[in-house]
C-alpha cells in the first residue's frame, strides 16, 4: 500500500497562493455512541482567483453534506481524504457535515474507556495531518484561521478547548474564538474530568485528568503549578511578547503517543505524568522539562509557526533548547543538562549516524508523510545542541534580541529558516547564515580525537562544523583521587586545523558537554578513565565519559565486555541518578540483551545483577530523596536470572516490599511479576490476581506484557495474533510487543523472528502510522543479532509498498541490529578490550 492522502509541498504552495482563510466554526456532537461523533465545520475564506478550484481535507466515517456558497455538492466526490471545490468566489462559505470515527491509536479523536470505573474520555490529536479526522479544514501550517468551537457532550462531562469557554446549557459547551492558529493545533478534551484551577500573572491555569487519577493529580498539583509559574516567569523575562493566548490548560490524557502536544491554551500530556507510583527525581525533572517545552511552543510554533514542515526545527529544536535552559535556570532541577547528556543527546547522536539521517533544517520535505518521519532525535536533541552552540558563539543577549525581533515581525503568522537567520544576523552582527550552512544544512557527527597533545577534527561525511567547547584537565592527588587541574576554552574552525593542548593525566574534551561531538581520548587518558572514572568530581564530566564509552560500543570500537568492566568498577559508587539510570539502561537493553553473544549472556547478566545489588546495598537505610534506591531496586528486578534470584523476587512480591524499601507499588509489582513470568516462575493465576487487585489501565498493560512474556508457545501465539492481526490500542500493542521478545527465550522465539518480517508490512499498513511505529520499534526483534536477521530485515525493506512510517522505522532498527551484530563480533570476556589506543 502507499500513502494515498498525503499533502505535497507543491500542493500546499498552490493552495496557500489561492486561499486566505478567515475563520472556521466547529460544532462537535459527542453523544452519538461509541463508534462515531458528529462534526460540522463552517469555513469562511477568500480566493485570490475567482472561478478557480481547490480541495478541502476531510476524513469521515460518513460524509453527509457539503455546501459551498449555498450550493449543495455531491458527497460522492470525496476521494482519499479530499473533497474537490470548484468555481470558487472571491469570498466563500463552506459547510461540511459528517460523522467521524473515534480512534484507539492516538490519532484524530481518541476514545478511551477507563477500566478503573468504566468512564469514557475523549481527546483530539490534530497533528500532523490528523485534524481532518475530526473536522474539515485546509490542513496546512500556513493557512491559519480563527477557530470557534462548540461541543455537545453528556451533561456530566467537562469540555476543555483552546480558549476560554463555558457550559451554556446542560451538555452544551461554547468557546471564545482563538487567535489565528494553524489547524493542526486545534484541541478538544472531554469527559468526566477532575480539575485543579489556579491563576498566575493574569493567566487562568487549569490541570485536568480522568477521575480515577484525581487523588494523584491533587498530590502532584503543587509541583506542576510551581513549574508552570516558573516557566511563565522565565519566558516573560526574556521575551518582549507576553503569553499570547487567553488561558493555559494542561490536560493529562490516556494512551497519548507523544510526551505532550503544544495546542495553544489546551496542552495535552500523557497521563503517566500524573504519577501513580514512586518515581525518581529524574522523572520529576523530565516532567518539568516537558511542561516548559510545551510552554515554549506557545511562542515557537503557535505564535509564529513554520510555513512548511521542512522548518519543523523552528518548533522543536527551539522548544527543546528552551526547555532545558529554563528547567536548569528557573526550577529546582538545576542538573537538567546532565539529563540531556545522559538520555536525550544519545537519541540525537544515534539518529544522526543512521542511513535515515537528515539535516536539522532539510532542504526539502516533499510531503506530510515524509515530514512525520522527521520528528526524531535530530529535530529535537541535535537541534537543541546546535542552538547551544549558536548561543555560545553569538552571545545570549544578541540571540534573544534576534528572537524577539523575529516574534514581533511574524506574530500570528508563519516564517521560514531564512526569516529567523535574518533576525539573528541583524541582532548579532555575525555570519549566522554561514554558521547555519554548516550546522543546520548538513548531516552527521564530528569526532574530536586527542592524540599526542593534538586535537584531530574529523567527520564521517567529510563536512566539518565549527565548535566552541571547553577542555578539562585532571591530575591525581597524593591520596590517589582525581582533581581538576584547569579548564580552557577551545574554538575549532571548520577547516580541520585542529589544536594543540597541554598534557595531563586526563584531558577531557567537551568536559561541560557544550559541544555536539563525539569524543575519543588518547591512550593515557583512557587508562586513567578505566581506573578512575568514578573519582572524577564533576557529574557532567562523568556523563561525557560514559557517553563516549556508549558510542564506542555502538561504533564497534569498544568490546561489550570492556564496557561492562567499566560498569562493574565505577557504577556501584556512583551518586548521580542520571548516570546510574542511563548507564544501567544501556548496559541491559543494548550490551547484555543484544551485543553480548548468547553463550556469554548469563555471565554478563549476572555481572549487571551484582552491580545493581551493590547499589541497593549501598543505599539501604539512607534517605532516598533522589530516587537512587528506587532505580537500584528496578535494576535488581530486571537483572534477576537465577532460580535463587527468582525465588527472592517471589518473596518480595509476597511481602509487598523490597527488604529495606521501597514498598512495591503498582509499577514495581508489575515489573517484578514480568520478570517472574519471563523466568517461568509465575503464570496466569498470578497475572489474573494482580489485575483483579488493581483494575486500572496500567494493570491491563502490565498483564498484556506479562502474558506475552510467558515462556509458552501458546502464549506467544496469542500475543502474536493480538499484535499483528488484532485491534489493540496503541498502548496495549506496545505492552504486548515489549513482553513478546525475551533473550532468555531465544530458542522458543526463533521461528517468530523471521515471521516478524513477513507479517510486519500488512499489519502496519492496516493499522496506520502510529501502530507502524510501535511495530517497528517495540516489536522489532533486535535481540536476535545475527546475519540471518539482518538479511531478513533487508529483504523486508526491499518491498516497494512499505508505508513511509514502516520504512523509516525498519531502517532505524536495522541500523541498531547491525551495530549489535558488529559488537558481538568484537565481544570478549569482561575486562578485555581497550579504547583510545
Amino acid at each position: 500500500m502507499s500513502d494515498t492522502s498525503v499533502l505535497t509541498r507543491a500542493e500546499a504552495i498552490e493552495r496557500h497562493q489561492l486561499l486566505d482563510v478567515r475563520s472556521a466554526r466547529l460544532d462537535l456532537d459527542l453523544t452519538r455512541g461509541p463508534e462515531v461523533f458528529g462534526s460540522t465545520t463552517v469555513i469562511r475564506f477568500g480566493c485570490a482567483t475567482p472561478g478557480a478550484g481547490t480541495f478541502v481535507d476531510v476524513k469521515p466515517a460518513a460524509l453527509h453534506r457539503v455546501v459551498l456558497n449555498g450550493r449543495d455538492l455531491d458527497v460522492s466526490a470525496l476521494a482519499a481524504g479530499r473533497f474537490p471545490l470548484t468555481g470558487l468566489a472571491a469570498e466563500n462559505e463552506l459547510t461540511v457535515e459528517a460523522d467521524m470515527a473515534y480512534s484507539h491509536t492516538g490519532e484524530g479523536m481518541h476514545r478511551f474507556t477507563d477500566p478503573a470505573d468504566g468512564e469514557v474520555y475523549l481527546y483530539t490529536q490534530s497533528f500532523l495531518d490528523d485534524g481532518p479526522r475530526v473536522f474539515a479544514s485546509f490542513d496546512q501550517p500556513d493557512l491559519k484561521a480563527e477557530f470557534t468551537v462548540a461541543v455537545t457532550a453528556p451533561p456530566q462531562w467537562t469540555v476543555v478547548a483552546n480558549s476560554l469557554g463555558s457550559q451554556v446549557a446542560p451538555g452544551r459547551w461554547e468557546f471564545a474564538p482563538t487567535a489565528r492558529i494553524s489547524s493542526y493545533l486545534v484541541s478538544v478534551v472531554a469527559g468526566p474530568l477532575h480539575s485543579v484551577r489556579a491563576e498566575h500573572d493574569g493567566i487562568p491555569l487549569g490541570l485536568h485528568c480522568r477521575r480515577s487519577l484525581a487523588r494523584e493529580l491533587d498530590a502532584e498539583a503543587a509541583e506542576l503549578l510551581e513549574v508552570t509559574r516558573q516557566g511563565f516567569d522565565h519566558y516573560h523575562r526574556i521575551f518582549r511578547r507576553r503569553y499570547p493566548f487567553d488561558s493555559y490548560d494542561q490536560c493529562f490524557v490516556p494512551e497519548f503517543n507523544a510526551g505532550a502536544m503544544e495546542n495553544p491554551g489546551c496542552v495535552t500530556l500523557r497521563d503517566e505524568f500524573v504519577f501513580r507510583s514512586a518515581v525518581a527525581d529524574t522523572e520529576r525533572e523530565e516532567r518539568a522539562i516537558v511542561v516548559v517545552h510545551e510552554m515554549a511552543h506557545m511562542w515557537f510554533g503557535d505564535l509564529v509557526t513554520m510555513k512548511w514542515w521542512d522548518d519543523l526545527w523552528l518548533n522543536e529544536s527551539f522548544a527543546e533548547f528552551m526547555a532545558y535552559t529554563v528547567t536548569a535556570e528557573s526550577t529546582r532541577f538545576g542538573g537538567a543538562w546532565t539529563g540531556f547528556a545522559t538520555k536525550r543527546k544519545g537519541w540525537g547522536y544515534d539518529a544522526d549516524q543512521r542511513p535515515s539521517t537528515h539535516p536539522v533544517a532539510p532542504g526539502a520535505v516533499d510531503d506530510t508523510a515524509q515530514a512525520l518521519q522527521n520528528f526524531d532525535g535530530i529535530s529535537y536533541a541535535k537541534g537543541a545542541a546546535a542552538l547551544r552552540q549558536l548561543v555560545a558563539w553569538l552571545g545570549e543577549e544578541q540571540f534573544l534580541a534576534g528572537v524577539n525581533d523575529y516574534f514581533d515581525r511574524h506574530a500570528f503568522g508563519n516564517a521560514t529558516l531564512d526569516d529567523l537567520l535574518a533576525a539573528l544576523a541583524a541582532a548579532g552582527g555575525r555570519d549566522v547564515h554561514g554558521w547555519a550552512d554548516r550546522w543546520l544544512r548538513t548531516t552527521g557527527v564530528d569526532t574530536l580525537r586527542l592524540a599526542d597533545g593534538r586535537v584531530e577534527h574529523t567527520s564521517a561525511d567529510g563536512v566539518l562544523r565549527p565548535h566552541l567547547l571547553s577542555v578539562g584537565h585532571y591530575r591525581r592527588t597524593a591520596a590517589g583521587a582525581l582533581e581538576p587541574a584547569g579548564r580552557e576554552s577551545l574554538e575549532l574552525a571548520a577547516d580541520g586545523g585542529g589544536a594543540e593542548l597541554a598534557g595531563a593525566e586526563l584531558t577531557l574534551l567537551n568536559d561541560t558537554d557544550l559541544g555536539y561531538v563525539k569524543i575519543r581520548l588518547d591512550a593515557d587518558s583512557w587508562a586513567t578513565v578505566r581506573g578512575s572514572l568514578g573519582a572524577i568530581p564533576e557529574e557532567l564530566a562523568r556523563a561525557v565519559l560514559w557517553d563516549s564509552a556508549r558510542d564506542q560500543v555502538r561504533d564497534g570500537e569498544l568490546a561489550p565486555g570492556a564496557y561492562l568492566e567499566l560498569v562493574a568498577a565505577h557504577l556501584p559508587g556512583e551518586t548521580s541518578v542520571h548516570l546510574v539510570d542511563g548507564v544501567l539502561t544501556f548496559a541491559r537493553d543494548f550490551v547484555v540483551d543484544c551485543a553480548v553473544p548468547p553463550a556469554d549472556r548469563p555471565a554478563a547478566l549476572a555481572l549487571l545483577a551484582e552491580v545493581s545489588r551493590a547499589l541497593l546495598r549501598r543505599t539501604e537505610g539512607a534517605p532516598d530523596d533522589s530516587g537512587l534506591r528506587l532505580v537500584a531496586a528496578r535494576a535488581v528486578i530486571a537483572t534477576a536470572g537465577s532460580e535463587a534470584q527468582a525465588a527472592e523476587l517471589g518473596d518480595w512480591l509476597a511481602a509487598g516490599s523490597v527488604p529495606g524499601g521501597p514498598v512495591l507499588d503498582p509499577d514495581l509489582r508489575w515489573q517484578l511479576l514480568l520478570r517472574l513470568c519471563v523466568l517461568g516462575a509465575a503464570g496466569e493465576p498470578a497475572i489474573a490476581a494482580e489485575l483483579a487487585a488493581d483494575p486500572s489501565d496500567t494493570s491491563e498493560e502490565g498483564a498484556a506484557r506479562c502474558r506475552a512474556a510467558l515462556p509458552d508457545p501458546a502464549a506467544k501465539e496469542a500475543a502474536w495474533q493480538a499484535l499483528f492481526h488484532g485491534e489493540l490500542s496503541n498502548y496495549l500493542a506496545t505492552a504486548t510487543a515489549k513482553g513478546l521478545w525475551q533473550p532468555e527465550q531465544a530458542e522458543l522465539l526463533d521461528d517468530l523472528t523471521l515471521r516478524y518480517f513477513e507479517d510486519l508490512a500488512p499489519a502496519a499498513a492496516r493499522r496506520g502510522p502510529a501502530l507502524a511505529r510501535v511495530l517497528t520499534q517495540s516489536a522489532f526483534p533486535v535481540f536476535a543479532a545475527t546475519e540471518r536477521t539482518v538479511r531478513a530485515a533487508e529483504a523486508c525493506l526491499a518491498d516497494p509498498e512499505l508505508t513511509a512510517a514502516t520504512r523509516r522505522g525498519l531502517v532505524d532498527r536495522l541500523d541498531t541490529l547491525r551495530r549489535a551484530v558488529r559488537a558481538r563480533e568484537l565481544a570478549s570476556p569482561a575486562g578485555a578490550g581497550t579504547a583510545g589506543e
